[in-house]
């Protein structure tokens, strides 16, 4: 008996070993390849940045009253010395009148002083006048002249007042919106009537990271001998504003926070087109010479904040119609790089391949390290991802930026 379980065991174990299903072997992932290559290319770094008034000040009343007139149209470009406000003129101009005949009061005094002090001067040669009277006399004719001064210095101040009842224009720029109607009271110091910001040339304002600022102080050494789109920048309309800007201020110190620094171009604005407050990308030619490996943008995975491609290995792999026998194949081994800037549809390597490595353009999501791969068939690229394959995508040149 034991013999015959023996038996029977063993020719189960081995009619299930031979009717075993075998695994069939991994089919190729079909796939686009683009061989790296290094080319001469134009872009711009970009910035976030902010329009930026070079000069902008709040009008404020140095003197009290109403508002009597209004001597502009509001968002319009005025001129320095132009007159804006008129404040009720009528008591300065009375102080200032009033002020004036003092004056020519105490030109008087000081005219009768003198020549009482000359005639006492004259009678004391022959002391034909007592001591005291020509002392008196004497410090009449001093009180005289300091009343002169005091009567100018009362003058000046009510002219100043008179002055600042009509307030103008301190510089050349753009006026916003009256904050003040005709007949309001303005108090000194504290209503705000307008404000005015300088508007030709306009400042853009962006931030760098400290890493690049050194970059930045070797641009603005060079700039005037630099190429003429060195600083351009791209409006909220996506147009790019006709001229072309240079780097006016370095701030003192870095952001120790943020790690970063504020730096301000400035462009001519003859047009008045560009307002304080646009924001806008400011674009910075890039100076590095020579070829730079570019590659599609489709090859470049990025994980956690990693960027990786599939280079194209050569290997071997069983045949599928004989597992015996083997040939050779392609292989995706997933790679880390460096992007540099983004152009169009392409984007620059700057670390972790080389000029002549193979990667995968398409079919990436469906790829691992030691996945197998074959050049797709045009057919097949249609199906993997319709749109995005082709052949023409093996030998792309990225296209230059604006």
């Amino acid at each position: 008996m034991r013999s015959a379980y023996l038996t029977l065991f063993f020719s189960v174990l081995f009619l299930t070993a031979c009717f075993h299903p075998k695994v069939p072997p991994v089919l190729p992932v079909p796939v686009n390849i683009y061989t790296v290559k290094a080319q001469n290319v134009f872009y711009f770094d970009k910035y976030p940045a902010t329009l930026v008034a070079m000069n902008q000040v709040d009008l404020r009343p140095q003197v009290q009253g109403y508002i009597t007139e209004i001597s502009f149209t509001e968002g319009s470009h005025i001129r320095k010395g132009q007159p804006l406000y008129t404040i009720d003129r009528q008591l300065y101009q009375e102080n200032y009148d009033l002020a004036k005949a003092n004056l020519d009061v105490a030109h008087g005094n000081l005219k009768q002083a003198q020549q009482d002090a000359d005639r006492y001067t004259y009678l004391n040669t022959y002391d034909a006048v007592a001591k005291q009277v020509l002392d008196h006399a004497a410090i009449a004719l001093q009180n005289a002249k300091n009343m002169i001064k005091a009567a100018e210095q009362t003058l000046k101040m009510a002219e100043t007042n008179l002055n600042y009842s009509v307030i103008k224009a301190p510089f050349d720029g753009t006026i916003g919106f009256s904050q003040v109607k005709l007949g309001n009271m303005v108090i000194v110091g504290q209503t705000v009537l307008n404000t005015i910001s300088s508007d030709d040339p306009v400042g853009v304002d962006f931030l760098i990271s400290e890493k690049q600022l050194s970059h930045f102080e070797n641009l603005k050494k060079i700039q005037e001998h630099s190429i003429d789109s060195l600083f351009t920048i791209i409006l909220p309309n996506d147009s790019v504003y006709p001229h072309v800007g240079k780097i006016a201020i370095i701030d003192r110190a870095v952001d120790p926070q943020a790690g970063t620094i504020r730096i301000r171009a400035v462009f001519p604005n003859p047009d008045y087109s560009l307002r304080p407050g646009i924001s806008c990308v400011l674009r910075v030619h890039n100076q590095e010479t020579g070829p730079r490996m570019v590659v599609p943008s489709k090859t470049v995975v990025e994980v956690m904040g990693e960027y990786f491609v599939f280079l194209v290995k050569d290997t071997v792999t069983r045949d599928l119609s004989d597992t015996t026998k083997t040939h050779a194949a392609q292989m995706a081994i997933q790679k880390k790089v460096i992007t540099g800037q983004t152009i169009d549809a392409s984007v620059i390597i700057k670390k972790g391949i080389n000029v002549g490595d193979r990667i995968v353009v398409d079919g990436v999501q469906s790829l691992h390290t030691g996945s197998v791969i074959a050049l797709a068939k045009k057919g097949d690229a249609d199906k993997s991802k319709k749109g995005k394959a082709g052949s023409g995508a093996t030998q792309g040149t990225p296209s230059k930026s604006e």
